[in-house]
């Protein structure tokens, strides 16, 4: 097999990361097995809650029947080894009853059950180096590490405007603000979240299927979870309500409830389709994590915006946002951004 500095080792692994899956409760993480040489002696993914994590499928590969690794080797992680028994047992203690002699990981895990591994593997005598590209990790774990920081979902806020902020002309229509490029990728958007959500009064008056699809207009293989928020009594042939996908209702005004009992059900990632109330709402209470915004080359006027108040009373006061991605959709602007906050 080949040989690999560590540093290309973690370049491996952070790849290897990728193969598993992008949505669930568990992180994406990925592991690659030295030896004292740097000759490749296992690696793996992780395929998802309840399936080995990344650490011991590679250990698995690395050991072959043996019972130990050879003295020296040095295990490279993109998360920093579990320290909890859940699904599946804890990888720091896989990694010290294997006798591995270093161990190498880029982001540190916030988890208030599962963090710690780092400091049970130095106590257990084994050399621990923490940060490896961390800037990488991180940004490849950012909804994982995010959500489980936070103890919430990570929040997307999506919306789609002309170029004046305007959802909607002043009869109300809105179809299609948007380009055909900017509709497909919003729909590969929501193959990629866990939940998508929006309030009573879009789900009446819109009655949005809230479905991922093809340009064909066929069901994507991967749907979210269909969450309607609010108090207000829905009738029951509403389109989000058909067969194509799970939809549960949460009958609460309380935005933190809601996300908290998302949370509980394992969703990680939510993405906010509501109109401009729902949408202020969590701006204002600075839930919301990201921003994909898709502007449109055309002018609406009127008062059908895309976001209501948020309560900025003056320019000093604004809410500030880091652009993470500008790029043309068509004939439209596509814009990811982040909002800037303090610490």
């Amino acid at each position: 097999m080949s040989k690999l500095k560590i540093e290309d080792a973690m370049i491996r692994a952070l790849e290897l990361a990728l193969n598993g899956p992008a949505k669930g409760v568990n992180p994406q993480v990925g592991a690659v097995i030295l030896d004292s040489t740097g000759e490749i002696l296992g690696e793996g993914f992780h395929k998802g809650s309840g399936t080995p994590h990344a650490e011991v499928v590679a250990l698995g590969a690395a050991l072959s029947g043996s019972q130990k690794l050879p003295s020296g080797s040095v295990a490279v992680v993109t998360l920093e080894p579990c320290n909890h028994t859940g699904k599946t047992g804890p990888c720091a203690q896989a990694l010290i009853e294997a006798g591995v002699s270093k161990v190498v990981f880029a982001s540190s895990d916030p988890g208030e059950n599962s963090s710690g591994g780092a400091n049970t593997l130095r106590a257990a005598g084994i050399e621990v180096e923490s940060g490896m590209m961390s800037e990488k990790a991180d940004e490849q774990l950012r909804v994982w590490l995010s959500s489980t920081k936070n103890q919430r979902p990570f929040v997307t806020l999506k919306w789609a405007s002309s170029v004046d902020g305007r959802a909607a002309a002043e009869d109300g229509s809105s179809k299609w603000i948007s380009g055909a490029d900017s509709r497909a990728d919003a729909h590969r958007r929501r193959s990629e979240v866990d939940a998508i959500l929006v309030g009573t009064g879009t789900a009446l008056i819109d009655d949005p299927e809230l479905t991922a699809r093809n340009t064909d207009g066929t069901l994507q293989e991967s749907q979210p979870l269909r969450v309607v928020l609010g108090t207000r009594e829905l009738p029951s042939n509403l389109r989000v309500f058909n067969s194509d996908a799970e939809t549960v209702t949460i009958k609460t005004q309380s935005i933190h409830g809601a996300l908290s009992e998302l949370y509980e059900r394992g969703v990680k990632h939510v993405l906010v389709e509501g109109g401009p109330t729902l949408a202020s709402r969590f701006v204002q209470m600075d839930l919301v994590d990201e921003f994909v915004i898709y502007l449109a080359p055309k002018l609406l006027g009127g008062d059908k915006l895309a976001i209501g108040s948020i309560d900025v009373p003056s320019i000093d006061k604004a809410k500030g946002l880091v652009f993470k991605e500008v790029s043309k959709l068509g004939d439209d602007i596509l814009i990811v951004a982040q909002p800037v906050r303090e610490g």
